[in-house]
């Protein structure tokens, strides 16, 4: 499944405006199998800020690989589609990827695994950055491409979000790199 021009647009002004700051990004994905990394990387030039991917489509990756506690995967009321999971995985990504951006994506892609109060086209994402975590939900509706489609489009607005935050930092102090530690993942930043 190839990202539609929407999506490949958006991927363009990631990459423009994180390598204008100096801030490399990174992504755990599960129902987009990889496909917000591989919408980036289409971009040239994207080396420049691109850590890399971690697709945790088992249960048992979430956990090993980026830190989701067995609690939040296990707990019926929490799960692997979850505001939990995608919040740890946004964090796990960033600390094992050494990223300044990191974007998380978990949800019901269809047709099947619906659950009670998670409809198929739930979609959680996680964003983690020096400015901290925060969850966002999505209920997309279309199959299965569809979902997923969609679920790229909003992650990688997600993160644009993100490096916008840095932007505005790094106006308010007159350079890119303001003294921030943007390099140094998993540190807060107070902008």
């Amino acid at each position: 499944m190839a990202v539609d021009n929407v999506g490949f647009l958006r991927a363009q002004d990631v990459v423009r405006e994180a390598t204008r700051l100096g801030i490399t990004v990174g992504t755990a994905e599960s129902c987009t199998g990889g496909l917000v990394c591989g919408a980036l990387t289409d971009v040239a030039g994207s080396s420049a800020v691109v850590r890399g991917s971690i697709v945790s489509y088992d249960p048992a990756v979430k956990r090993s690989v980026l830190g989701v506690t067995r609690r939040v995967c296990d707990e019926p009321w929490l799960g692997v589609v979850s505001e939990s999971c995608a919040r740890m995985m946004a964090r796990g990504a960033r600390r094992v990827l050494g990223s300044d951006v990191a974007v998380s994506i978990t949800g019901i892609a269809g047709p099947g695994g619906a659950e009670p109060s998670k409809p198929v086209g739930t979609v959680w994402f996680g964003i983690d950055s020096a400015f901290g975590t925060h969850g966002v939900r999505r209920l997309f509706l279309g199959n299965r491409c569809d979902v997923r489609e969609a679920a790229v489009r909003v992650a990688l607005e997600l993160v644009l979000g993100e490096i916008a935050r840095f932007k505005g930092v790094a106006t308010a102090s007159g350079n890119s790199r303001c003294g921030l530690p943007w390099t140094n993942a998993g540190q807060d930043c107070k902008g």
